[in-house]
């Protein structure tokens, strides 16, 4: 699944974008595209379940694929 970011990030907020996505699936894989502004997290959860942990650091994503 593929979420874009509404806020520009940045190179220093991988690591805390990568920790939300794992609070909520440790074993999921996540790639942040700084350039493109987009988290793609491979997990067997749906993506819905993800908005929150991006809400608690206050990122605005929406969904791009599903």
């Amino acid at each position: 699944m593929k979420f874009s970011v509404k806020e520009t990030i940045h190179s220093d907020d991988i690591s805390r974008i990568e920790r939300a996505m794992k609070s909520v699936d440790g074993e999921a894989t996540v790639d942040v595209n700084v350039g493109a502004n987009t988290v793609s997290v491979d997990s067997w959860l749906m993506p819905e379940e993800f908005f929150v942990a991006f809400n608690d650091e206050d990122y605005n994503v929406a969904i791009l694929e599903a």
